[in-house]
């Protein structure tokens, strides 16, 4: 079961149910305290706009770049709204004032390949956070994630891992990235994405409640291929000049 909620009904819960997705033109940007299991559709002008480019199959591959890097730049505020801090005492030139520092090891995950076209953004306003690589592809038969790259282990877990992944379709791929986290031992996952089918996004909610999903745009459905529609192609392909 998936419960569509409207920006007034959001505000009076701190929790809504296990799958929470947003119909139509209804939108809900962050805000402060954003419950776990929560999901967050990104409705903006700027990623309306460089959407419509990256979604452009006439779009050329300096193009497609330049649209996912300011796609990522808007998602990356997003993604990192929520990061727990504390407060603190700081003086400006005039007086003094309360300040905000991030105390959470933060681990940036993307999934390799399309993964890397995200971590820019997020590294540059997270400049103390580590980057950890989890490679996956699709097999095209079944459409089930494989994976080929994984040295999670070989560090010591963070508190806090942010999934980087354009597309979330299936779920498939995220739910394993998912697990191998929780294996780890991280106890706060996020996922961003640019966009997103509603059958992922419930597969994702269904695997692990506690994941908070932000993504630019929810996309129509996932066609009989297991691909997203209205979609943009294979991200990956079309970002690094392979299609």
């Amino acid at each position: 079961m998936v419960t569509f909620v409207t920006v007034e009904a959001r505000a009076k819960f701190s929790f809504i149910g296990n799958l929470v997705m947003f119909a139509g033109g209804t939108t809900f940007i962050g805000g402060d305290g954003i419950p776990m299991g929560s999901v967050v559709e990104i409705r903006h002008s700027v990623v309306r706009h460089n959407l419509s480019i990256a979604r452009d199959r006439n779009s050329t591959t300096s193009q497609f770049k330049s649209a996912l890097s300011r796609l990522s730049d808007v998602l990356a505020s997003e993604t990192t709204r929520s990061l727990v801090g504390k407060e603190f005492e700081v003086e400006t030139p005039l007086e003094r004032t309360t300040g905000f520092e991030i105390m959470q090891s933060v681990g940036l995950v993307p999934i390799l390949r399309a993964g890397l076209a995200l971590v820019e953004s997020h590294v540059n306003l997270l400049p103390f956070s580590k980057v950890f690589h989890l490679g996956m592809y699709r097999d095209e038969e079944t459409a089930l994630p494989v994976s080929y790259y994984n040295k999670l282990a070989e560090s010591a877990p963070v508190e806090t891992a942010l999934i980087l992944d354009p597309m979330l379709a299936t779920g498939g791929s995220a739910t394993a990235a998912i697990d191998a986290l929780r294996t780890w031992g991280v106890t706060t996952i996020k996922l961003g994405c640019l966009i997103a089918a509603p059958e992922g996004i419930a597969a994702v909610q269904q695997f692990d409640s506690d994941v908070d999903i932000t993504v630019c745009m929810i996309d129509q459905h996932l066609d009989a291929n297991q691909f997203i529609r209205p979609g943009l192609g294979d991200a990956g392909d079309r970002y690094f000049g392979t299609t």
